[in-house]
């Protein structure tokens, strides 16, 4: 007689379990970098403690440990979430056919906008505090969002040819402006409105590019 073999429901049942406990894990890991973020932009890095993330999130410290080994796993890992929504969003920046000024606007518009999303702003908060004992993943984020910026230059310039602009040096000022408006949210505590200032930021990329396509003439004498 040829031995019992374990009826079908008893070889699936287990894997179904084991799948719902992963998604739960999953959610519950999800959970945590959300409350963490909402953390850190509603009170600051400094009162993103332990204890207080894991009251916020409505679980023991213990389960923090199991999912991310200690506070500063848990940073790494906002870092990393708020890394991976950056470069999605940067990644599916396009700027219409016209105008330098409407490209400019269209392309300053959607890279302010994965800036300032909670997740970005709470990466870069714990990018700046932490700096002082950054691990060599997270510069290297760091490093990956400004090259992301930088190939945003090519999106500013535009397709025609003729252009005496550097792409890339045109990104690391979108970079720079975009990031000290960010950090100044940051330091307010309170909603900033950015309009005025990225209005004129965009007057003078296009004004700037709009420049550099004009050929030069030379005085005639």
């Amino acid at each position: 007689m040829s031995p019992t073999r374990p009826s079908v429901g008893s070889r699936v049942a287990p894997t179904r379990k084991g799948a719902r406990v992963q998604v739960r894990g999953d959610r519950t890991r999800d959970a945590i970098i959300e409350e963490t973020v909402r953390c850190v932009i509603e009170e600051g890095f400094a009162a993103a403690s332990a204890s207080h993330i894991a009251d916020r999130a409505g679980v023991t410290w213990g389960v923090i440990q199991y999912h991310f080994g200690d506070r500063n796993g848990l940073l790494a890992a906002v870092v990393d979430h708020g890394y991976r929504q950056f470069r999605q969003a940067i990644e599916a920046v396009s700027a219409p056919e016209g105008p330098d000024r409407d490209r400019v606007a269209a392309v300053v518009d959607a890279a302010w906008s994965a800036f300032a999303s909670p997740e970005s702003r709470a990466s870069l908060e714990i990018l700046v505090a932490t700096r002082a004992g950054r691990g060599r993943a997270q510069a290297a984020e760091l490093e990956s969002m400004a090259q992301d910026m930088r190939g945003l230059g090519a999106v500013l310039v535009g397709p025609r040819s003729g252009s005496r602009v550097d792409g890339a040096v045109l990104g690391e000022v979108l970079w720079a402006a975009l990031r000290g408006l960010v950090l100044s949210q940051m330091l307010a505590r309170r909603p900033v409105d950015s309009r005025a200032e990225r209005e004129v930021l965009v007057d003078l990329l296009a004004s700037f590019i709009g420049g550099a396509r004009r050929p030069a003439h030379r005085s005639e004498r």
